[in-house]
Parts: C-alpha cells; sequence; structure tokens
C-alpha cells in the first residue's frame, strides 16, 4: 500500500454510526479485512478499539467505514514490528485499570466497558466491548466495567494459585470515576443506585473479601482510556508506551 502511515489508528473523537455514507458494494473485502484485524488485535492492544468499531458494522458495511479500515492499515504500514514486551525482571502482582465512555454507540446509546489486567509490568488481559444494557449515567457505566474486570482478576487469581504463584492482596483497582469508586465504598444502597443490576455488586463482594481495593486515578493516567476511546497521538502514544507495546527492532541486545 503506497499511503502514507499515520500516527493513530482512529482519529481523534471519532464515532461511527450505521447510517454514516453509502452501503457498500462489496461487503466481502470489509469483511476479510476486519476479520484479519480481529486476528491481529491478540497482540496489538493498540488497536482493539479502533476494531472493535470497526466490527460492529460488517453486516451492512458502508463507505465511512471502509475508509477508516484503510486508515488503520496506514497505521499499522507506519508500525509493522510494534508487539507486546514481555520483561524477565518483572514480578507477578497483578495491576488492574477499568474504565467506560458512556452511551458510546451512536445507534443504541450502550456504553463501552474497557479494562486491562498486568503482571507486574506485562500485559496479560485486556478487553474491549459494548455493555448489555444502557447506563443511566457515567457512574453506573463504570461500575458496570469495575464489576467485568473483577471477574476477569477472579479467573485469573485462580490461575495463578494453582500454579503456586503468590501474589499481595488486595490488588490495585485503577478507576477515574470518584462516583462510581464511591458506590463501591459506600455500604448502603440509595434510591439511585437500585437500578444497576445485581452482578455489578460482585466489585463490591470483592472488597470485602479483600481481593481488590478500589484507587482514583486521573484520566491523563488511565491506561484503560485505550480501549474505550480514540486518543490524540501524544497521549496515545504514552498508553501504548505503557501497555508494554515496543518497537522490536529496536529492543537493544
Amino acid at each position: 500500500m503506497g499511503a502514507k502511515p499515520v500516527t493513530t489508528p482512529i482519529p481523534k473523537g471519532l464515532k461511527l454510526s450505521s447510517e454514516s455514507g453509502e452501503l457498500l458494494e462489496d461487503v466481502s473485502k470489509y469483511r476479510r479485512v476486519v476479520g484479519r484485524l480481529l486476528y491481529l488485535g491478540f497482540t496489538r492492544p493498540d488497536i482493539t478499539y479502533v476494531v472493535h468499531q470497526l466490527s460492529q458494522y460488517v453486516h451492512a458495511p458502508r463507505t465511512v467505514h471502509w475508509s477508516y479500515v484503510m486508515h488503520v492499515l496506514k497505521y499499522l504500514k507506519g508500525c509493522p514490528s510494534l508487539g507486546l514486551f514481555y520483561p524477565v525482571s518483572t514480578d507477578f502482582q497483578p495491576v488492574v485499570y477499568s474504565d467506560a465512555d458512556w452511551a458510546a454507540c451512536m445507534d443504541s446509546r450502550k456504553s463501552l466497558t474497557g479494562y486491562c489486567v498486568f503482571l507486574g509490568q506485562s500485559l496479560v488481559s485486556w478487553k474491549c466491548k459494548k455493555q448489555v444494557t444502557v447506563s443511566r449515567s457515567s457512574a453506573e457505566a463504570e461500575y458496570r466495567s469495575m464489576a467485568d474486570v473483577v471477574t476477569e482478576l477472579m479467573w485469573i487469581s485462580f490461575i495463578l494459585r494453582d500454579l503456586a504463584v503468590h501474589f499481595q492482596l488486595p490488588v490495585s483497582l485503577h478507576c477515574d470515576n470518584k462516583a462510581a469508586l464511591h458506590i463501591t465504598a459506600n455500604p448502603v444502597f440509595h434510591e439511585r443506585t437500585k437500578h444497576i443490576d445485581i452482578d455489578c455488586h460482585v466489585v463490591r463482594q470483592q472488597l470485602k473479601e479483600g481481593l481488590v481495593t478500589p484507587v482514583h486515578v486521573s484520566s491523563s493516567l488511565q491506561i484503560a482510556d485505550i480501549f474505550t476511546k480514540s486518543l490524540n497521538a501524544p497521549l496515545f502514544n504514552f498508553f501504548k508506551f505503557k501497555l508494554g507495546l515496543v518497537d522490536f527492532y529496536q529492543i537493544p541486545t
């Protein structure tokens, strides 16, 4: 592809919808490329968000969607040797980041969950997914995201214990929404929080059992932002570095 590389996989602030542009005549091409991008995303968390967005339209892709598929390919052209680096000296202490983009979907107004789990400095789990139900507030959306990552952490902790890998409890759960953190810590549920599904209160349960402890983190240091929204180049590159993505051609030997 002779196009000029770009610095981010998706322009800052972009929101896609099912009504943008004209329907593609050849949908098989779109589906084929997006399928390959989904496969690549298993080792490239930097494209997780945009590929999640594009994969929602494989049933009826439009010209606008195809243009941003090409944008992703231009980004990948500029960093073909980027990959996750796992340092030998890392420990196995889990660290968790959770984020949500409230009402992110332009078609359904469902929110977007994003999280990542580290063992020491090594990224071992990450996800971007649309929430099942519509959230009535940003705090509710963030709280649902916290529930998802706590469930993932429970599974990882079981594996670590089976492998006799020791780590300290509680595990830090980083969130940038103070209202969601307040709901987690408040022992009394008020009327305005009763609509939150019961399964979300797994966060409260694991807090009581000592698995996690909620920690507030500023938005500028919320690594999970890279899984929930399109960012400007400096912030995107900062979070990309924090995920452990490095250019393998530039690693000192």
